[in-house]
């Protein structure tokens, strides 16, 4: 019989696999059935799985090909695609170039050619090229003020919108008359078009007057020249562009639902639309885990084990401290603090591109002797946690998640197994 440990990384990978964009991504064009000379920007961690697919569906109708994607994420030559790898969480010279040369495809079309847009979350760091008057480096340099000051992706998308040549739908602009069919994969909370990736291709919902509210009310430390470039409102309306969802945290949280059925396991969705502190979600998760493994309530409609409490969405984390890691590990972290001693059940949080903050893993999976396994390693967690150190603390305890870049990514599954 398996462990609930081994159960946890079988629903992880079953899970992952699930929500793959390779078949959403052929059923899009087999339905769209383009035609014409077709010209192809793929952009973000997903960029060159989604790239591979149009490949395989649509073979010589593409013209000319772009992949844009996060470092390591490639995974070798598409042929008749440029493949270029960037920056993220933020943009590099990398991100420019890619931008330049997407902008160079787009003003070399005409209204009989057609654009495909494939479009994953991260593309807002890896896909960039400032307004005039802005450098890389204030990109580079505001962009770390929010997040290091704990700012939700609608508003760092915001600012990063009026900021950009690129960006909410101004790319769709450059591509004239000529007509863009969009495939996008969402890592953003509800859907939103204009945030993921910051809506290269759609209507900007935001306003320069809300951008210039989250500089208030961060106290971000921004130069005049940043202010003034702020006040230039984005394009409202966009008519050249077609747009179909592909996936989205709630598929991947339903596949979580259906492996952990499979499994034994009573499944139940808690939230789809997560959006909290990394480390107060961690505290909840480990709460109901002790209510579970407690023996749950009898009375009728209460949970008992053996069951998997699943949520989505993405939480955020408050940067107090000089360590390394990312929100899911930061919230595992949190959530192994509460169910010290706990036995049978595990919290675990991962990203699903396989990525968290600056490190090279996916998230965390904790139990009931993470805290032991720390602290007789030297690590006390607590102190770990105030530092935003849960990467070494949680590799000490031999509780990373290691998945490498998983070819998808739609927001964060986070999860209370109890056998």
């Amino acid at each position: 019989m398996n462990t609930v440990r081994q159960d946890a990384e079988l629903i992880i990978q079953a899970s992952i696999r699930d929500v793959l964009p390779e078949a959403a991504v052929v059923k899009a064009l087999e339905q769209k059935r383009l035609t014409g000379r077709i010209h192809v920007v793929s952009i973000g961690k997903a960029a060159w799985t989604m790239a591979k697919a149009a490949k395989t569906t649509l073979g010589s109708q593409i013209e000319k090909g772009l992949v844009v994607t996060k470092y390591d994420h490639s995974q070798g030559p598409i042929e008749g695609f440029e493949i270029l790898e960037a920056g993220h969480p933020i943009p590099d010279g990398n991100s420019v170039r890619g931008a330049e040369k997407a902008l160079a495809m787009a003003r070399s079309l005409g209204p009989e050619d057609k654009m495909l847009l494939l479009i994953s979350g991260g593309g807002s760091a890896l896909f960039e090229k400032p307004v005039e008057g802005i450098l890389l480096e204030d990109l580079m340099d505001i962009t770390s003020q929010l997040l290091a000051c704990g700012a939700d992706i609608v508003e760092i998308n915001t600012i990063r919108k009026h900021l950009s040549a690129v960006k909410g739908g101004k790319f769709a602009l450059e591509c004239g008359e000529t007509p863009i069919f969009a495939v996008v994969l969402s890592d953003v909370i509800g859907d939103r078009l204009d945030s993921i990736a910051s809506g290269p291709a759609y209507p900007d919902s935001s306003t320069s007057e809300e951008a210039m509210e989250i500089i208030r009310s961060y106290g971000l430390q921004v130069e005049e020249h940043i202010l003034e470039a702020l006040k230039e409102e984005t394009p409202k309306r966009v008519e050249n562009c077609e747009t179909v969802v592909t996936g989205s945290v709630s598929a991947l949280c339903e596949a979580a639902a259906r492996n952990a059925r499979e499994l034994g396991y009573r499944p139940v969705i808690l939230s789809t639309t997560v959006e909290c502190e990394a480390k107060e979600m961690g505290k909840m998760l480990a709460g109901i885990a002790r209510e579970l493994c407690g023996g749950g309530r009898e009375e009728e409609g209460y949970l008992k084990a053996p069951c998997a409490v699943i949520a989505g969405g993405e939480t955020l984390v408050r940067l107090m401290g000089q360590g390394k890691g990312g929100r899911n590990q930061e919230l595992a972290l949190a959530a192994a603090m509460g169910i010290e001693g706990l036995e049978e059940a595990v919290v675990l949080s991962l990203g699903s591109d396989g990525t968290d903050g600056p490190t090279d893993a996916a998230g965390g999976m904790v139990d009931g002797g993470t805290t032991r396994r720390m602290r007789e390693k030297g690590f006390l967690p607590e102190l770990h946690l105030d530092n935003n150190d849960s990467y070494n603390a949680l590799k000490a305890s031999g509780d990373l998640i290691v998945t490498g870049p998983t070819g998808t990514n739609v927001n964060d599954l986070m999860m209370v197994l109890c056998k």
